[in-house]
């Protein structure tokens, strides 16, 4: 894709916790790949992912990837912080984004929600939407890049944020 498309450069961060053998492999894996991409594709793995280190990639981010195993998401705050820096997700359909996503409005799904969906059939969706989609919008349609990154403040920001969620535990654990 990098190739046909355009670069792409990755920014892996993350933690694994103590007993997630899982997690290790995946990161262990990054590693391994980082070695065979040579120049053709940028990656990184930030280490210890927290708050203060989201404060520093979100704004630079174009694209929020998230792709956490359904139903497995907690809630996915970074990509609502990212979404309030005009960051486009692209992620799995779970957590927030089942209720941020609009395709092609806020940004774009990997896969649907179909429960019987397979792994290699959400891999072959990312890839795909990367390469005829996302890509060659972000190169080659500008403008419409930006509507979208201009959809994520003005529709996702103004709803996935303290105030209105404080507000609506208010008035629906307190008020009636």
């Amino acid at each position: 894709i990098a190739e046909q498309v355009g670069r792409i450069q990755l920014v892996f961060a993350g933690k694994a916790h103590i007993r997630d053998t899982q997690g290790k492999e995946a990161i262990r894996k990054i590693f391994e790949i980082k070695s065979h991409l040579s120049d053709k594709i940028k990656l990184v793995f930030l280490e210890d992912y927290d708050i203060e280190l989201a404060k520093k990639i979100i704004p630079g981010v174009d694209v929020w990837l998230n792709t956490p195993r359904r139903p497995l998401e907690a809630s996915g705050t970074s990509g609502m912080k990212a979404c309030h820096n005009g960051v486009p997700s692209f992620s799995t359909l779970d957590g927030w984004w089942i209720e941020g996503h609009i395709e092609g409005f806020t940004g774009w799904a990997i896969g649907d929600l179909n429960p019987e969906q397979s792994d290699s059939d959400e891999l072959k969706d990312m890839y795909y939407k990367l390469e005829k989609v996302i890509m060659p919008m972000y190169y080659n349609k500008r403008d419409d890049f930006i509507k979208i990154m201009r959809n994520c403040i003005a529709f996702n920001a103004s709803f996935f944020n303290t105030h209105r969620m404080v507000s609506q535990y208010v008035l629906s654990a307190y008020l009636n």
